[in-house]
């Protein structure tokens, strides 16, 4: 999943969300000096990402784009899920997405100095952009694929999905409301047993 995603399955605890959130610039275990909820959060993360890429509804997803885009197509799907969660946000949550993603980017910046550096560096084109807010409109994820396929230095094609997504928008909706529905319960279970511990 994307972050979006990866922010709201936090269940609206801070140092979980902050943990779930920057869990992809973590390498291996250097994790062990951060504060305790934010490990759980990291480790939520990677849980969530297992459960995610093994999911026959996601390889459905995925399976539609791999023709084009090969290995890419599982990084479109998330970006995909992310429209849908952000599109259809109300169904979700009582929080308006905006407020949300307000109050999201305030943690970042109170927690600043334990971020990781790669989060930092990437921080302030999230914001300025909006990424998470504009997620909801199909042009927010045009300027998402772009970005991404200028990261790739142009081998992903990354800049054409927007038409497989237009294309295949119902079926890639249908596939996304299904799937999450069952992620929200997995992600509700690993999140109540870590902070058990």
């Amino acid at each position: 999943m994307n972050f979006l995603a990866h922010i709201y399955l936090s269940f609206d605890d801070k140092e979980i969300t902050l943990g779930n959130f920057f869990a992809d610039h973590i390498r291996g275990n250097k994790y062990k000096h951060l504060p305790d909820k934010i490990q759980k959060g990291i480790l939520l993360h990677r849980e969530i990402d297992t459960f995610t890429d093994s999911h026959p509804i996601v390889r459905q997803s995925s399976k539609r784009l791999h023709k084009n885009y090969s290995h890419y197509s599982r990084v479109i799907v998330d970006i995909y899920y992310d429209h849908f969660l952000a599109k259809n946000w109300s169904d979700y949550s009582k929080t308006p997405l905006d407020e949300f993603v307000e109050d999201f980017y305030d943690l970042l910046e109170d927690n600043y100095d334990i971020l990781p550096m790669a989060t930092k560096r990437m921080m302030p084109y999230m914001i300025t952009d909006n990424w998470l807010l504009n997620y909801a409109n199909l042009a927010g994820i045009d300027r998402v694929l772009n970005g991404m396929n200028r990261r790739t230095k142009n081998k992903s094609k990354m800049n054409f999905a927007i038409l497989d997504l237009e294309e295949h928008y119902t079926d890639f909706e249908n596939e996304f409301t299904s799937f999450f529905k069952e992620l929200i319960t997995f992600s509700n279970q690993k999140f109540i047993s870590l902070c058990k511990d």
